[in-house]
């Protein structure tokens, strides 16, 4: 243990220089061959070696290639800087290392809590044993669509866990063209295959179109098929965009469909000063699946999936064999009895002590910085003559374009500018394609990110774009 005393505390000098230097090192850099060759090449060694030489290669050949989403300016996908909080803890459920299937430990019974914490946020009716954390929303919504699929099953008459889905009337899922690609993965997974996912398009403002939603049900009932869900968003990862998540609750009701929400980046978001009436229909919904590994910071991967009634998860999922019998367990069971896991790690640590150092005013003041920073950023791409806004900025991420006079292809532009702006090494971007254009994306998840850095953003990428055109 004196070798592991010494080495801790080294770690954790470590650490906190790598946090606290972060801002001053480029966002990326690409990694040189030698140490790439290091990285994907090595032999496992033949004696074991020391920890202290260990942390010598962490900080030589790890540390100094981030992703970069540590940085202020960092603006790509969805990926937030690590809460310290979270980053201190986060060692300590390693050394406890328990599985949290269920059982009477702490990690189970403080799960309980974070979830509570979680619905609570976002307004989501929270019944006891009503959620679970996961390693992420992908998981997370493959627990809630696969008892959205056994739900339908039983109130037809038949199991699906027993019988599978052959023999009966395909089931069909309905998801917006910007809906995550976690949905369609999750649909395949479960068997409905990608003919069992209907794409609903989007309005000028990328949300859902209900009256089209509306018409495929029909037609899809008329065929003879089996609608049985469908999924909102609160919050795409293309421009943040929320669908009219109380007129698509209208329809759920009425056809009888589970209602999910892909909430996983924007369901927090509900939390912005102004916010609460674009996310209303959201405490509507059947099942959510959001990601405190995202918004709040979380250490990765810690996701969570919310359910109105907890025993519709377990009648998709429990199984529990005779060496996993607990006779002191309470009426809720364990966890894996909701889920596909069964070894299922203590998440809830870290997202405890992050929400607990956050605090509620914290996650707010977090949750409303960043999305007044992306409509700040909004109004500089509307200011510009050679910026064009492609989305309306609805929490914190802007999507928008860059039309410089000189460029001849603005789709070819757009499309090269992340790469060249992530090369230069100050700010770091990403892309996508918004009603049939490249664009370029930028979400603010960082408390440390200012205004300036926004204009060094919109800066960096007029640079760069100079380089390209030229």
């Amino acid at each position: 243990m004196d070798e592991l005393r010494l080495a801790a505390g080294k770690a954790a000098d470590l650490m906190a220089d790598h946090l606290a230097g972060i801002g001053e090192e480029p966002v990326w850099r690409p990694v040189p061959e030698a140490d790439r060759l290091w990285l994907t090449g090595q032999d496992l060694p033949d004696a074991g070696r020391g920890l202290e030489e260990l942390l010598q290669d962490v900080r030589s050949r790890v540390l100094r290639y981030p992703m970069g989403n540590g940085h202020p300016r960092f603006f790509g996908w969805v990926n937030s800087p690590p809460n310290p909080a979270g980053v201190l803890i986060e060692p300590l459920a390693a050394a406890l290392n328990p599985s949290c299937a269920g059982g009477e430990h702490a990690g189970p019974l403080l799960e309980r809590t974070v979830v509570r914490w979680l619905a609570d946020l976002v307004g989501f009716p929270h019944r006891p044993g009503g959620g679970l954390l996961t390693s992420g929303a992908s998981m997370a919504t493959i627990i809630c669509l696969a008892t959205a699929r056994q739900q339908a099953a039983l109130r037809d008459g038949w199991d699906a866990r027993e019988e599978g889905l052959a023999g009966h009337a395909p089931l069909v899922l309905y998801v917006s063209a910007e809906g995550h690609s976690c949905l369609r993965k999750a649909a395949e997974l479960l068997g409905l295959g990608a003919r069992g996912v209907r794409t609903v398009p989007v309005d000028g403002s990328y949300r859902m179109d209900v009256a089209v939603l509306r018409t495929m049900i029909a037609e899809d009932v008329a065929a003879g098929l089996r609608p049985f869900c469908v999924a909102a968003s609160a919050g795409t990862v293309n421009s943040g965009a929320v669908d009219p998540l109380d007129e698509i609750a209208d329809v759920a009701e009425q056809h009888g469909l589970w209602f999910h929400i892909d909430g996983a980046y924007g369901a927090l978001g509900v939390l912005a000063d102004g916010a609460a009436p674009t996310f209303a229909g959201m405490a509507r919904a059947d099942s959510l699946a959001l990601d405190p590994h995202k918004w709040l910071g979380v250490p990765v991967g810690c996701g969570c999936a919310l359910l109105r009634d907890p025993s519709q998860a377990r009648a998709a999922f429990s199984l529990v064999p005779s060496y996993l019998i607990d006779d002191n367990a309470d009426e809720l069971g364990w966890f894996s009895e909701y889920g596909p896991e069964q070894t299922r790690p203590f998440r809830a640590l870290k997202t405890w002590a992050t929400m607990s150092h956050l605090g509620r005013e914290g996650i707010v003041r977090l949750v409303d910085r960043t999305t007044r920073l992306a409509r700040a950023l909004g109004a500089m791409v509307e200011e510009s003559a050679d910026f064009e806004l492609m989305a309306p900025v609805t929490t914190s991420i802007t999507a928008f374009r860059h039309r410089p006079a000189a460029a001849r292809d603005l789709d070819a532009l757009n499309r090269a500018l992340p790469a060249a702006v992530q090369r230069r090494g100050n700010v770091f971007l990403t892309g996508t394609r918004l009603g049939g254009e490249d664009a370029l994306r930028a979400c603010v998840l960082s408390p440390d990110t200012t205004e300036d850095d926004l204009a060094l953003l919109l800066h960096e990428i007029r640079t760069a774009a100079k380089e390209l055109v030229r």
